[in-house]
C-alpha cells in the first residue's frame, strides 16, 4: 500500500511541474507569413515617410518652456546662510560621569 502511495504522489508532483513547463512554449503562430512587398508597396512607404517628415518641419518651434510655477519662484539664488554645516552637538555624558 505504500508503494502504492509514493507512486501516485510522485506523479502528482510531476503533473504540477509539467503545467508551468507547459506555459514556457511561445505563442501559437497563426495566419500566413508576411509575403514580400512589391515595388509599387516600398514606393508608397517611402512616399508615406517623406510626407510625415515634411510635416514634422510644419510644426511651430517652441517659443519657451510653460513652467506653471515660474511666477511663484524668485529670479535670485537662495541665501547661503542655509549652506551652512550646523554645529556639532555636545557629547552625551555617560551614566559613570552622572554617579561621580
Amino acid at each position: 500500500m505504500q508503494v502504492v502511495g509514493r507512486i501516485l504522489g510522485a506523479v502528482a508532483v510531476i503533473a504540477l511541474l509539467a503545467g508551468p513547463a507547459a506555459a514556457q512554449k511561445g505563442p501559437a503562430k497563426y495566419g500566413e507569413e508576411d509575403k514580400a512587398k512589391t515595388p509599387s508597396e516600398i514606393a508608397a512607404e517611402k512616399e508615406a515617410e517623406r510626407a510625415y517628415r515634411r510635416s514634422l518641419g510644419n510644426i511651430p518651434e517652441q517659443q519657451k518652456s510653460s513652467d506653471p510655477w515660474g511666477t511663484v519662484r524668485s529670479d535670485s539664488p537662495p541665501p547661503k546662510a542655509a549652506a551652512k554645516a550646523p554645529p556639532a552637538k555636545p557629547k552625551a555624558k555617560s551614566a559613570e560621569g552622572a554617579a561621580k
